[in-house]
């Protein structure tokens, strides 16, 4: 049976509930007080690339991966994972490039969960699940996800792979204006493998990298109402679920409770550490902004006192989307791309 681990941050007025082996995370006010709007003490997930190597070298990459790419030394990740630890970081996701062709990847999940008692997650595009990786992964890790792009038997071949070895497996989909149609006939008429999918995850198409084009964003699309309601009418084997990139249409189309939606945790409750150890809110603020030197700097000071944290903070206390309803739950959608954003109240980042 899982311990359940629970914290609690008085001098912030809220706690948390966090099981280690379903994944399940609960962030609770005190009575009386307001939900937290960020967590003063440190982020509670990380979200670390530890390598920008990638053997397939894909044309719609965001972060420009290739085979040129630079894989983060392993002191430097002992100690992005100890300075996390330390702040009470509960869970990581590791990506890249692709995350598993790291040369110490199966040590860097041992790492993780034996040494700092947190549950390494990671997404990979199927290459390089040797089985090493893989009885790795199934030992140490919480989920992995699977990018979903063509060829989709590849991907099909990956979670039949994964599932073999009792992997929860899950799916990540992008949403832009061609692909959405192929997410739609996926929830009308699952492809067999799904029948192994634990879950699909929807993220939003962001015009940033390699594959950067406007006419590619979510909103050129007529579809994006039609595939929310079919996600969250339809009854389905699978979970679905949406990153909080999408959280400015699931507001106004996704027939399901408010209280399930929520907004960009970038600064809020997660951080970026890049394999040059380099520290932002968000992945997609690396060709936007510089990055906070986990070499100059500490994790707790740049999540603290760095402007670009606080600016991010600012733009989503005050998104600017004044007299929208909506306001309140979505805060302005994605505070540094507005052009993903599915609404007309929505400003960029001040």
């Amino acid at each position: 049976m899982a311990t359940l681990r629970f914290q609690h941050y008085p001098d912030e007025h809220y706690l948390t509930l966090f099981n280690p082996e379903t994944g399940f995370f609960v962030r609770a006010e005190e009575s009386g007080y307001d939900e937290p709007f960020w967590s003063a003490h440190g982020p509670e997930m990380l979200d670390i690339s530890i390598t920008n190597w990638c053997s397939r070298e894909c044309e719609t990459c965001y972060r420009m991966a290739g085979r040129m790419g630079q894989h983060m030394a392993f002191p430097d990740y002992e100690n992005v994972i100890r300075q996390a630890a330390q702040l009470g970081v509960t869970q990581v996701a590791l990506g890249g490039g692709n995350p598993n062709e790291h040369p110490d990847f199966a040590e860097m999940l041992r790492l993780t969960r034996r040494n700092y008692g947190i549950v390494p997650n990671y997404t990979t595009n199927g290459c390089g699940l040797s089985p090493m990786v893989l009885r790795a992964s199934a030992e140490h890790c919480g989920a992995v996800a699977v990018s979903a792009y063509e060829p989709y038997s590849f991907v099909a071949n990956t979670v039949r792979r994964l599932r073999g070895y009792g992997i929860r497996t899950n799916l990540h989909f992008v949403l832009d204006a061609q692909s959405v149609e192929t997410a739609l006939y996926w929830l009308h008429d699952p492809p067999e493998f799904m029948s192994h999918v634990n879950a699909i995850v929807f993220l939003n198409y962001k015009p940033v990298g390699r594959g950067a084009r406007e006419a590619r964003l979510l909103g050129r699309s007529n579809l994006c109402r039609d595939l929310i309601e079919a996600a969250t009418i339809n009854m389905h084997s699978f979970k679905v679920g949406f990153d909080s990139c999408m959280v400015s249409a699931l507001v106004t189309a996704a027939r399901v409770n408010p209280v399930w939606f929520d907004a960009c945790e970038a600064a809020r409750f997660s951080m970026f550490v890049s394999e040059k150890l380099q520290m932002y809110p968000c992945s997609f603020m690396e060709t936007i902004c510089p990055g906070v030197s986990l070499t100059d700097s500490n994790m707790l000071d740049a999540w603290q006192n760095a402007e670009s944290f606080q600016a991010i903070r600012r733009a989503l206390r005050d998104p600017g989307c004044h007299g929208c309803d909506m306001q309140t739950i979505c805060r302005g959608g994605c505070p540094i791309l507005p052009s993903i954003n599915l609404c007309y109240g929505s400003q960029p980042m001040k």
